[in-house]
């Protein structure tokens, strides 16, 4: 029996899933590290403690019997990070991250004076805070001696497989999200380039997921108690890689996730792209294109509700105190911009609200605000979507959020779609071990691979209460607007 590694490099943790060649899960296994959050609308994190954690993570995910029949792994991984590697391959700095807003100056000059129209022309989609090209600028401006230093960009998830095979590499859907990638040619800008100051040798070697860039070097493989030759893929970027560890592979599928951030992934077979920039238009993993929405606060909206402000884990106690009656009932609102908000406002100084609260409010009811919150903020993207002329022909739901069924029900009707719930143990780590597994020929096709992901259950949409859902998002429609002036950061 042979084994392969799928990981999944994400914000709050790395999870590794250990899998056999029939696609049967062995073993999970997450490995957590710390976020640095020093200043408001800064998100950092540092590779180092990437790295420990990982070489930790694949010492003990397996058995030294079970080690001895790996063949390879490949990692996914979030996206738009900005690892800035000097020429002896250290890092000039912490790694400034997706979520991290302070380039807002920088997306203003690139949307403003460069221009979206050519933005969206040389890369697919207009500047956000959150993408790499503008943590760039940023440093280049505000950190001169740290930029001088820099001799090779990377994304997080390439810097691990830096440090596994030696090899500059990436691949075409975690280099969409860097604004450097003309995702027509599927080469990196030449104007982009110029425009930040970096030549293309900066930059790593383009692939696609499934391409095998490397091997594990050998004195760290026995080290960790590999004895045989381990492949390494080029691996996706964290939302790619979601969608193929949920079976969301061909035209018209979508997958959303429900997890630190909101994100709906629509597979496609042909290039498309968002003339406003609302949505962003990316390579997949399956070797074919995609659209993206991101919302920047999802569960992390009801972990801090819950955490920080209930002071309380019980999440399924806090779940059992929201009566059915009440959902879309709910007197009170909520805007989930906690951390400002990308699809489709573009808004990173955009903040949260509570609004509607009165005397005779409980707990329960700002936690069905949160959740009926969040859900109203990705609709505003699934509607973009299909207002850009696509049909939409399968919605799987994945992420930590996804386990609640409260908020799976309130999802599927304010979305008023069929939403399949895909296994838990499925997601970003399982789609890089699929990735392996047609790697290795034991899937002539991707869609074939595709056939080990099962949904566990479908929630459908109730119509009465789906019409109910649909009055009280147009009413949070006029919440952004309304309070809009609020935000601005001094």
């Amino acid at each position: 029996m042979n084994y392969y590694i799928g990981c999944d490099l994400g914000t709050s943790a790395l999870k590794l899933s250990l899998v056999d060649e029939t696609g049967l899960i062995v073993r999970n296994l997450p490995e957590h590290y710390p976020l640095y959050l020093d200043k408001p609308g800064y998100s950092e994190q540092d590779p180092l403690d990437w790295w420990e954690a990982f070489k930790k993570g694949l010492k003990d995910i397996a058995t030294d019997e079970e080690k001895a029949a790996v063949k390879g792994l490949s990692i996914g991984g979030q996206m738009h990070g900005l690892v800035a590697l000097d020429k002896n391959d250290k890092p000039v700095r912490r790694a400034i991250l997706w979520n991290d807003s302070r380039s807002v100056e920088e997306c203003e000059y690139l949307n403003g004076e460069i221009g979206k129209d050519k933005i969206i022309s040389e890369t697919g989609n207009i500047a956000y805070p959150g993408f790499t090209a503008p943590k760039i600028l940023w440093m280049k401006k505000n950190e001169p001696e740290l930029y001088q230093k820099i001799a090779h960009v990377m994304l997080p998830k390439d810097y691990i497989v830096h440090r596994l095979t030696g090899v500059y590499s990436t691949d075409y859907s975690d280099a969409s999200g860097t604004l450097i990638l003309n995702p027509k040619t599927k080469k990196w800008s030449d104007f982009m380039m110029r425009l930040l100051g970096i030549k293309e040798e900066m930059l790593p070697s383009l692939h696609d997921s499934y391409d095998k860039v490397g091997y594990i070097h050998n004195e760290l493989a026995l080290s960790l108690g590999y004895k045989n030759p381990v492949f390494v893929l080029a691996g996706a970027a964290d939302n790619a890689a979601a969608a193929l560890g949920s079976g969301v592979v061909g035209n018209g599928a979508v997958n959303i996730s429900l997890g630190t951030s909101g994100t709906i992934y629509l597979s496609l077979d042909k290039y498309s792209y968002d003339p406003s920039g609302a949505i962003h238009s990316f390579l997949g993993g399956d070797g074919g294109y995609s659209l993206l929405a991101c919302s920047l606060s999802s569960a992390s909206c009801l972990k801090w509700l819950y955490e920080d402000i209930y002071l309380s884990k019980d999440y399924k106690g806090e779940e059992l105190r929201i009566a059915p009656n009440k959902l879309g009932h709910n007197n009170v609102y909520f805007l989930p911009y906690l951390m400002g908000e990308r699809s489709p406002i573009n808004d990173p100084d955009a903040r949260g609200a509570f609004v509607g609260i009165s005397l005779s409010n409980k707990r329960e009811d700002l936690s069905l605000a949160v959740m009926e919150g969040v859900a109203f903020a990705l609709k505003d993207s699934f509607i973009k979507m299909q207002e850009l002329g696509n049909k939409i022909t399968s919605c799987h739901l994945t992420g930590g959020g996804s386990r609640i069924a409260v908020w799976r029900k309130i999802l599927a009707n304010v979305l008023n779609v069929d939403l399949s719930l895909v296994g838990e143990d499925a997601g970003a780590s399982y789609g890089m071990a699929v990735l392996c597994l047609y790697h290795d020929g034991i899937y002539k096709s991707l869609e074939e691979a595709e056939s080990l992901i099962q949904p566990e259950e479908t929630t459908h949409p109730i119509p009465s209460l789906a019409k109910e859902y649909e009055e009280r998002y147009r009413k949070f429609k006029k919440l952004y607007p309304s309070l809009k002036e609020f935000y601005k950061i001094q």
